[in-house]
């Protein structure tokens, strides 16, 4: 089909209006990525845009030789994986409970459940709570207090409630038990929403910096991301480099490239890295299974 003159003009505005956007939020990862392979020296004189002008691995090897950002992210992965495993666990189970009918206070659960999606306790109610259930300094305080997604649990509920009930009541005939309809049948065929909440569930957990920042104070227990928020604060970064270990500290010492901005943006990648390279190949499950979670027929 031959476009006018007037299509090929939209479309040729339409690629350069989505190559500049997609310029602009590409570039500044890029520039970041840039000015943690270049010497620091080197960075503080400026003009660093598109390539590392002196390429230099100093940064990362301050970085990994660095105890603590590496327990950081082993606390990263750790929070990752048992808070994504345990809340979609929990929710699935709230959910597939929320869609009997014979459920006493149904109605009433689902509106309580609703209404704490709008309104929340707030932050020194919610701090203060967090201190009497003893959670305060431990792995499990950015675990459990969101092991429950009110979103998510309608997401679930939406999509159970899609399932043909004659399955359910097959197995019943069976004698199987509600628990075993749940994990026999109903997460069987639940891949694409449990895929899907997985996975934003996991990008929640691995991003989040601010929780751990007001419940934790032991250094050793901050994920890699509330750290990386601090190394950049220009006011605590002297302090930030001065706690480094000695095997770090002795070879920044060593390492004359390395400055306060450059070991920063090495953090950053090893901090971001990792979930970006995941997030392309389970992308196309974003949208299949959040439609097939909120729609029904």
């Amino acid at each position: 089909m031959k476009l006018s003159f007037g299509d090929k003009t939209f479309v040729t505005v339409n690629y350069l209006l989505l190559f500049l956007l997609g310029f602009t939020a590409f570039y500044p990862f890029w520039n970041a990525a840039v000015i943690s392979f270049n010497a620091g020296t080197d960075t503080m004189l400026g003009g660093i845009t598109f390539w590392p002008r002196v390429f230099s691995l100093d940064n990362y090897e301050v970085v990994f030789k660095d105890k603590r950002l590496i327990d950081g992210f082993v606390i990263s992965v750790l929070r990752t994986v048992v808070g994504t495993v345990l809340s979609i666990a929990a929710t699935a189970i709230f959910a597939y409970g929320m869609t009997k009918r014979n459920l006493i206070g149904k109605k009433f659960y689902m509106i309580f459940c609703v209404l704490t999606m709008y309104f929340s306790g707030g932050l020194i109610p919610s701090y203060l709570l967090i201190r009497e259930l003893d959670l305060m300094n431990s792995f499990w305080v950015m675990v459990i207090p969101g092991i429950i997604s009110v979103w998510n649990m309608i997401i679930f509920r939406t999509f159970f409630m899609g399932i043909p009930g004659g399955l359910e009541e097959s197995a019943q005939i069976d004698g199987s038990s509600n628990w075993g309809i749940l994990f026999r049948i109903i997460f069987p065929l639940s891949g694409p929403v449990i895929a899907t909440l997985s996975l934003f569930t996991a990008v929640y957990h691995w991003n989040d910096w601010f929780s751990p920042s007001l419940y934790i104070s032991n250094i050793d227990l901050l994920p890699i991301q509330t750290k990386l928020q601090q190394i950049l604060n220009s006011n605590i970064m002297l302090e930030q480099m001065s706690q480094m270990d000695s095997a770090a500290q002795g070879r920044m010492s060593s390492m004359r490239a390395v400055t306060t901005k450059s070991l920063s943006m090495a953090t950053m990648m090893v901090a971001t890295v990792p979930i970006l390279c995941v997030y392309p190949f389970v992308q196309k499950y974003f949208v299949k299974g959040v439609l097939i979670g909120s729609l029904k027929e």
